[in-house]
């Protein structure tokens, strides 16, 4: 079996662990290229707490995590229920849910440009002018960047929750709901007291992947805003590209995504304790 992995095992030592320990190396130094790397011990971690760019992009990065992952989730499980079943029609309509987890994140944003297109004629504006709304500026403006930058996330990453959803509710036992039914409890009743208590462990894989791809957020970002207006959306893998590419500081970067690192599997320890000790008692 060993040998069979081999393959996945070296493009993971190449491309995963390797970078990783350069990442580390790189953030006790200060990194001069052609001219050697210095080593500044924590000075380069100092230098990512004490930055207010850094602060600003955290409390993004928390606000953005947070709207994300509860959007995503509900409107993962939303869709779910709604979708729940397996006749064709059923089959096609989730296909079609589904398209924006096979789509790169590049398109997404790209699409979601055009649509948020800020003028009167733009598509969205077009739509709610029909109900004599706007026209928004969208991601034009620091009061709605932010949340827009969300919406594209959340409408991203619901159809990928629902997937996980769909497999939890399969695994519902069928005569629950018929004892159910036959004791008089009704939809919501059924929801609260079968539904949401068999989707606890789907629930806690679609939150704690949710909460990893929110932190790791970067692509729709930099694609939709590239941090702008004004840095209004930007984000910490945003200020670490800046810090890095823009700004050639190499060290500081790798520091902040050392940190970022650090946070995300603190997060997941917690939840996979938290889990564990739910499951015993």
């Amino acid at each position: 079996m060993w040998l069979l992995l081999t393959p996945a095992l070296l493009l993971a030592v190449m491309f995963k662990f390797i970078p990783l320990a350069e990442g580390i190396y790189y953030s006790f130094h200060k990194v001069t290229p052609y001219l050697g790397n210095t080593w500044v011990g924590l000075d380069n971690y100092a230098k990512v707490l004490g930055s207010s760019g850094f602060i600003d992009a955290l409390g993004h990065t928390v606000i953005l995590a947070g709207v994300q992952t509860a959007g995503s989730v509900i409107g993962g499980l939303l869709l779910a229920l709604m979708l729940e079943g397996s006749s064709l029609g059923l089959w096609l309509t989730r296909t079609v849910v589904v398209l924006p987890v096979v789509t790169a994140t590049a398109v997404i944003g790209e699409i979601w440009r055009i649509i948020y297109f800020p003028d009167a004629d733009g598509f969205l504006n077009t739509i709610l002018a029909w109900f004599h709304l706007g026209p928004f500026p969208f991601l034009d403006s620091p009061r709605t960047a932010l949340i827009s930058v969300a919406a594209v996330g959340i409408w991203a990453g619901a159809p990928y929750n629902m997937v996980i959803f769909l497999a939890g509710l399969a695994g519902i036992d069928r005569n629950l709901y018929e004892a159910a039914a036959v004791d008089g409890a009704g939809r919501w009743r059924r929801l609260w007291s079968i539904v949401i208590p068999s989707l606890r462990s789907s629930m806690v894989i679609v939150l704690t992947l949710a909460a990893i791809r929110a932190l790791g957020i970067f692509t729709e970002v930099y694609v939709l805003t590239g941090g702008g207006p004004a840095n209004s959306t930007t984000t910490w893998m945003t200020q670490v590209y800046t810090q890095g590419f823009d700004r050639s500081d190499v060290g500081v970067a790798s520091a902040a995504s050392i940190l970022l690192l650090a946070t995300t599997l603190t997060l997941t320890i917690i939840v996979r304790w938290l889990t564990a000790r739910r499951s015993e008692s």
